[in-house]
């Protein structure tokens, strides 16, 4: 993992498959950091992302992806752990081994789209993670909180309404912030490559250069 700024304050876990980190996954991470109380921003790839297929990048190659952006940005940190832990990447597990290890007082809290946020109830031991850390759920225009349901009661129980909330107590809340995304995903930029196209304005001009190192995604060597 890289060197952390600072040893207290609030500790924002963004994970996801970061096949192949872009420039939304950037831009949310460094708005979100501008805008909350975040100390820094742990960015996690996923080694066996559970929710989703496996990642075409090797997990090597997505660390080397990951840490080419963070290690620039002050207040973004790459974490290694899901991608060095065998079997799923559970969410739990991850807050388990961090609650080890900064210790019971620290506040963390957990990076999610709403997309995502509208299916905890389907998450590994979902109960136990607001007992873990904060969540921080990104929404956007036009997209609807769920209304009914556990996750919904979730919600209206834990509701934070200022930013700051997250900060008071070490988890438990859950605030809803609208991020401005940038309208791509990185299914959409693997399907980029693989047309022939240059994904311009879509991944760092680092990135792209080691996905045509490696050959990844369709592209060539």
């Amino acid at each position: 993992m890289n060197a952390t700024q600072r040893d207290d304050g609030l500790v924002g876990i963004y994970g996801g498959t970061f096949d192949p980190v872009h420039l939304g996954h950037i831009r949310t991470a460094l708005q979100l950091r501008r805008e909350l109380p975040f100390a820094e921003i742990r960015m996690l790839p996923a080694g066996q992302p559970p929710h989703r297929d496996p990642p075409e990048a090797s997990a090597a190659q997505r660390w080397y992806m990951i840490t080419r952006v963070t290690g620039p940005e002050r207040g973004l940190v790459a974490d290694d752990r899901e991608l060095r832990r065998p079997g799923p990447s559970y969410a739990v597990d991850t807050l388990e081994e961090l609650r080890a290890e900064l210790g019971e007082a620290r506040p963390l809290a957990w990076i999610l789209g709403m997309d995502a946020f509208a299916g905890f109830d389907t998450w590994h031991r979902w109960r136990e993670i607001p007992r873990l850390a904060h969540l921080v759920v990104m929404t956007r225009p036009g997209v609807r909180e769920p209304e009914r349901g556990p996750v919904a009661d979730l919600l209206r129980e834990r509701r934070a309404v200022q930013p700051q909330a997250l900060t008071e107590r070490p988890a438990g809340r859950i605030l809803v912030w609208r991020v401005e995304p940038l309208d791509f995903s990185a299914t959409d930029v693997r399907e980029c490559i693989r047309s022939g196209k240059q994904p311009r304005f879509l991944i760092p001009g680092v990135i792209w250069s080691y996905i045509q190192r490696e050959g990844l995604y369709g592209s060539a060597h």
